[in-house]
């Protein structure tokens, strides 16, 4: 086994335009206050496994999400742009009905005219994780504050998966967590996804 680090993936707190249901991408949206508490709350849990880095998107939303956990762990949250959200064109500010009444076949498969396209994305957000490992021990933690669908494409693509296998993947609820962990052959696996608790005993997987 060449790796034995963790990582965290952190999607951030809600906004009130998760509330309104329309499509955020990389504008800069601001937690809300329920975004806010759910980040202080989630921070109190993710602290407890003493992470050794955070790193985050710059985008608010990520950023603040980020710094209420450097807040109880003292360490520094270094910002790198290619966590942000995928870029969605002219879908970006509208609702899912808005965006349904113009692109109805381009919503049916996530196809964004003039945005981003996944694997884009997931090579992306992976490449930032690798840098984000650089500041990170063996055995070591990295969290990494970021975006629903960023997030998933990184997992995607550091896991190894088609691309019609991206479905398989579900979403990431706001302040919830996905970690990575080390396969023995090397490479990663999914050992929690879209946790809001620690795992009994702290123990990530039950096959070690």
């Amino acid at each position: 086994m060449t790796e034995t680090r963790r990582v965290i993936c952190w999607r951030h707190g809600q906004t009130d335009w998760n509330v309104e249901n329309r499509f955020q991408g990389q504008l800069d949206i601001p937690l809300n206050t329920t975004g806010v508490a759910q980040a202080e709350r989630a921070a109190r849990l993710l602290a407890q496994l003493r992470p050794d880095a955070i790193i985050a998107s710059d985008l608010q939303r990520a950023s603040d999400t980020a710094h209420a956990l450097a807040r109880l762990t003292g360490l520094t949250v270094t910002h790198d742009p290619a966590l942000r959200e995928r870029f969605g064109g002219p879908w970006e500010g509208l609702s899912h009905a808005e965006i349904a009444a113009g692109w109805p076949e381009q919503l049916k498969t996530m196809d964004i005219p003039g945005g981003e396209d996944m694997p884009t994305v997931g090579a992306r957000v992976a490449e930032a994780i690798a840098r984000g490992l650089e500041k990170v021990p063996e055995g070591g933690t990295l969290v990494v504050a970021s975006h629903g669908a960023a997030l998933r494409a990184g997992i995607h693509t550091m896991l190894g998966l088609p691309p019609e296998h991206l479905e398989a993947l579900g979403s990431l609820s706001n302040c919830c967590w996905s970690v990575l962990g080390p396969r023995r052959l090397g490479g990663w696996r999914l050992l929690e996804h879209n946790a809001g608790s620690l795992p009994e005993d702290r123990v990530l997987g039950d096959d070690r």
